[in-house]
This record gives C-alpha cells, sequence and structure tokens, in this order.
C-alpha cells in the first residue's frame, strides 16, 4: 500500500509539474532551465495564467517552454505555439511596414504626413512620418482623448479610422514636433494609416504580403478585428483580491499600435531575421533603419529607434520592446554582442513581468549570478533637518508639482504618488532609481533638480494652495473644447471643486498651487482674463499636455 501511494504521488507531482511547464526545445543544460523554470513559477502556477518563452543563442533556438494556462475556463495550457496579443512590441513591425514603401520609393520617412493625411491639422510645423514612429511628433495619446471624450477604449470599440478622425480635431500639440520623446500610439495609428493608402492594400494584407509570409511567420496576423475566432490563442486575464481572475481582453479594432497576434516561435524567426537580414532582398537596409536612434531637433540623441529601443542593460547592448494591452503582457530583446534573443509572453495581466522575467532568464543562459538589488548607502538625519525640505515645488510644466512632507522620521514625497526619500547626501536624496537634489542658500530651500539616467529635470519652490469654498466658487461653471466631442461641468461639492464628465462620472480636484488642481485623472490648470475672471481650463493627463476648454459664458 505503501509502494502505491507513493506511486500515485508521484503520477499526481508529475501532472503538476507537466501542467506547469511544457516545453518545444529544451537544448539548455537541466540547472539552467530548472533556473528558468523557477523564475515563471511565480506567476500563477499550474492553475493559473502564465507565459511562454523563447530563447535562442548563436542563432540557434535552445529553449520554448509554456508556463500556466492560456484559457481557465478549458484548463488549456499555455505552449510555445500558443498565441498571444503583442502590445506594443508590434510597432517595430508596422514601422518595418512603412520603411519597406520608402524603400519601393513610394514615400519617404522625412515627408509631411499632411501629403498622405491631408485631413490632419496644419500646425505651422511639419511633422514627419519619421516623427510618428520615434514618438517625437507632439501628437497627444488618443488613449487619454478618448477617456476625455466618455468614450475610454475597453467600453467603446475604436479603429484606426476613428482615431484619425479624433486626431484630425486637435489644434494644438504636446511639443514641437523633433523637440522632444513622449510615447504616443497615435503616431503608429496614423503611419499604418499612410501603409494602407500608400500601399492601396489594407494595412494586414500588406504586412502580410512583404513580411509575415516572406519570413515564414506562419502564425502571425493583426487583430484588425476582435470578434474574429482565432484558434490557439491564449485569453488573457487580469487579477484582484476581490474578484480574483476576470478576462481582460483587447476588444478594439485598434492596429499599428498594437493588436499584432503572434507566437514566441515567430518572434524568434523575427528577431533571427533582425540579427541575420538576408532573408529579405532590402534586408540589410531595413535593419539599418529600424535600429537607427532618433536625433531630436537640439541634437540629442535619444535611445528610440523605429518601434525598437536600443540602449545598454548590465553593460550589455540591448536591443528590445515591452508591450502590454489588456491583460497581456509581452518582451521582445535581442542582445547581439552575446548573441541571444529573447521572447516572452504572457496572459496574466496582474502578476506577470515579462521584462523581469526575462532578464532572468538571460543571466541564466550566460551563467551569471542573478541580480541583487543594492541599497543606497543611508546618510543619518535628525526629522528637525528634514523638515527643511517640507515644500511644494513645479517643474517645466503644470502636471509636474513635487510636494514633499515629513512623516514620522522619513520625508515623503507625497506628489506625485507616494514615495520615501533615502538621505544619501548633502541636500541629496534617492528614490528609485531617481536622485534628487535640493538646492539650498542661505538656510532655505530654492529649488529641486531631480536627475533620472542622463536627464535632470528642475523643479523651482512655489507656494502651496488652499482656497476657501467662496473661491472655489468662481471655478464653476461649464467648460467646452473645439478639439473633443465633450462638455465639462466644474462645481462646488462638500468634497471641494469637482469636475464632471457625465452623470456617472466625477472627479475630485485638489488644490496644488494657485489655480492649478489634480485628479486621479491628471492636472487641471485655470486661466483668468485680463481682469482676473476664470475664463479657461487646461488638462494634463499623462501624454496629453494642455488640451484647451474654454467657458461658456452663461451656464446652461
Amino acid at each position: 500500500m505503501r509502494q502505491n501511494i507513493l506511486s500515485i504521488l508521484a503520477l499526481i507531482l508529475a501532472a503538476h509539474s507537466a501542467a506547469a511547464q511544457r516545453g518545444g526545445i529544451s537544448a539548455l543544460p537541466d540547472s539552467t532551465i530548472a533556473r528558468i523554470d523557477r523564475a515563471f513559477a511565480v506567476v500563477g502556477g499550474a492553475e493559473a495564467p502564465g507565459c511562454a518563452i523563447g530563447m535562442a543563442r548563436d542563432g540557434k533556438v535552445v529553449l520554448t517552454r509554456g508556463y500556466g494556462l492560456a484559457n481557465l475556463e478549458q484548463s488549456s495550457p499555455n505552449m510555445p505555439e500558443t498565441i498571444f496579443e503583442s502590445g506594443s512590441v508590434a510597432k517595430q513591425f508596422t514601422a518595418a511596414a512603412t520603411v519597406l514603401l520608402a524603400q519601393d520609393g513610394k514615400l519617404g520617412l522625412d515627408d509631411d504626413i499632411r501629403k498622405y493625411l491631408p485631413e490632419m491639422h496644419d500646425f505651422g510645423k511639419k511633422i514627419t512620418i519619421r516623427n510618428l514612429l520615434t514618438h517625437t511628433s507632439g501628437l497627444r495619446d488618443w488613449y487619454e482623448l478618448a477617456d476625455l471624450e466618455g468614450a475610454p477604449a475597453g467600453l467603446h470599440v475604436h479603429s484606426p479610422a476613428s482615431i484619425l478622425e479624433i486626431a484630425s480635431r486637435q489644434r494644438t500639440l504636446n511639443f514641437e514636433p523633433g523637440a522632444e520623446y513622449l510615447y504616443s500610439n497615435t503616431g503608429y495609428i496614423l503611419a499604418s494609416v499612410i501603409v494602407e493608402r500608400v500601399s492601396g492594400k489594407p494595412f494586414a494584407a500588406f504586412s502580410k504580403e512583404r513580411l509575415f509570409a516572406p519570413l515564414n511567420m506562419t502564425h502571425t496576423e493583426w487583430r484588425d478585428d476582435f470578434t474574429k475566432v482565432v484558434k490557439g490563442r491564449a485569453t488573457a486575464y487580469t487579477r484582484t483580491a476581490r474578484t480574483g481572475w476576470r478576462q481582460d481582453m483587447p476588444f478594439t479594432n485598434v492596429i499599428g499600435s498594437g493588436g499584432l497576434l503572434t507566437t514566441v516561435d515567430d518572434w524568434m524567426v523575427w528577431n533571427a531575421f533582425l540579427d541575420n537580414p538576408a532573408a529579405l532582398p532590402s534586408g540589410p537596409a531595413l535593419v539599418q533603419s529600424l535600429t537607427t536612434q532618433m536625433v531630436l531637433n537640439n541634437g540629442k540623441r535619444i535611445p528610440y529607434a523605429l518601434g525598437i529601443s536600443v540602449s545598454s542593460r548590465e553593460g550589455m547592448k540591448e536591443i528590445s520592446h515591452s508591450g502590454s494591452t489588456g491583460g497581456y503582457r509581452t518582451w521582445l530583446a535581442r542582445y547581439p554582442d552575446q548573441r541571444v534573443s529573447i521572447a516572452v509572453m504572457c496572459n496574466a495581466g496582474d502578476g506577470a513581468n515579462p521584462t523581469a522575467l526575462a532578464q532572468t532568464s538571460l543571466l541564466a543562459v550566460l551563467g551569471r549570478a542573478p541580480n541583487v538589488a543594492v541599497a543606497p548607502v543611508r546618510v543619518r538625519m535628525p526629522v528637525e533637518s528634514l523638515r527643511l525640505y517640507e515644500a511644494t515645488f513645479v517643474g517645466p510644466t503644470p502636471e509636474g508639482i513635487a510636494r514633499f512632507v515629513v512623516r514620522d522620521t522619513v520625508l515623503v514625497q507625497t506628489m506625485p504618488g507616494n514615495r520615501t526619500l533615502v538621505p544619501v547626501g548633502d541636500h541629496r536624496f534617492r528614490a528609485g532609481a531617481a536622485e534628487l537634489l535640493f538646492d539650498v542658500r542661505g538656510g532655505k530651500v530654492e529649488r529641486m533638480r531631480q536627475l533620472s539616467g542622463m536627464d535632470t529635470t528642475t523643479y523651482v519652490l512655489t507656494k502651496a494652495s488652499a482656497p476657501t469654498r467662496a473661491e472655489l466658487a468662481a471655478f464653476a461653471g461649464w467648460y467646452t473644447s473645439n478639439e473633443l466631442k465633450a462638455r465639462l461641468e466644474v462645481v462646488v461639492r462638500d468634497s471641494g471643486l469637482v469636475i464632471k464628465r457625465g452623470a456617472a462620472d466625477s472627479l475630485v480636484l485638489r488644490p496644488t498651487i494657485p489655480d492649478t488642481f489634480t485628479s486621479s485623472g491628471g492636472t487641471v490648470q485655470f486661466a483668468r482674463d485680463s481682469k482676473g475672471r476664470v475664463d479657461a481650463l487646461g488638462i494634463w493627463a499623462g501624454r496629453v499636455r494642455n488640451i484647451r476648454f474654454v467657458r461658456e459664458r452663461s451656464s446652461k
């Protein structure tokens, strides 16, 4: 009987292991595979959504493996051939399609987009196709615009045509084209429309004809109809403590910025082409274009190229992109000097970090020890000294408000977010990967500088605002925009100033500095006329800057 029990337990453990890990190719040492398996085990387990991974080294696929379930209702497992949705990793394929047309002589990457999209507003500065593909166009991201119009993604079905319509109504930009980098999905959707108009073919058909079919990416297609049945597709899920796992599928027909259905096997094929582009007649020139980093108007070179980021990690050159849409999370990267390629796709929106999983897998394949976070050396600082830094600062734009307070025995940044600062030197603090330097003169703080990588953002001391109820009444009224199909009402409630976007949609505005408020939806700054009367408001919300609403002369 004891032997029978042991045999049954062994079968159960074997079945559990098979449900958690399913491999196609495993040409790595057992110890390396075990290390990778342990990393993926934390995603959700054998009875939860999970991931698939593909890895290649020296031009050969050395690992393809699936973890967890592709569908919780059917208990079907994730496999290397399981189809996931790409998220923003799709952008490099949109860029590649555009470059192919440039190589055909049918468009130029430095052409004005209005040559192909005449319905777009003339902003007085040329926006080029290259600007679209490098997130330097200044165009506002459509997600925030749709939210402001009361038609957010996930609750309303959008398409490239509807995004073009929203973009064509815009009359101002976030910044002058080429002056900055600010991620904008709008640019890539417009690029897909340009490909259609120039090629005379549907974007999906052109991509298949010129990219997917020649490269034998047989399981890759654009999700241009979200109602289409796709065999072998993983369902995406997101989990909360209250509800548990729930489906979180991208119910939209928007493509170009995302929306690519594919597998880790096909992404291994794509990365192999990028490493050795002889499979296409113009392959070397195509890869060169995709991986050439953008240069801003001021001469600064940024990591972003055409749909791909070219940077470094752990001293290694990394060519990569991440993706996120609905409950899908993805990562695709190449390390050319190490001749390693990695693709990770997950259908667990909560708990899956494909970037971190890929890095762990990379270190395992290279035989390196796992990274251990090194805590900054903390300088002891009494509470009395910390109170010097209790202040409010404003950055280059109104949404860049930083507020610091002392809680218990530590300095905390309460805006934006909520993070504890670690003192590391004279007037210097660490907050995650950023370093904050306070400039002090005459015993008083005058400004704060935040250093993140190579970038420095300067914040100047400002006065915090605490308006009375009577002062808040000056902001109440109706506001409309000529760029959005939206009408907002600002009212005074017991909770303070509230902005209403419909009967059941309202945001509480918290005062920060004079005439400026924040909410969960972003930053609102009111403007006044020459007589000091409030006559407009501007909204800053992530990838949307200062979209203007004018106050109506009389309430309705």
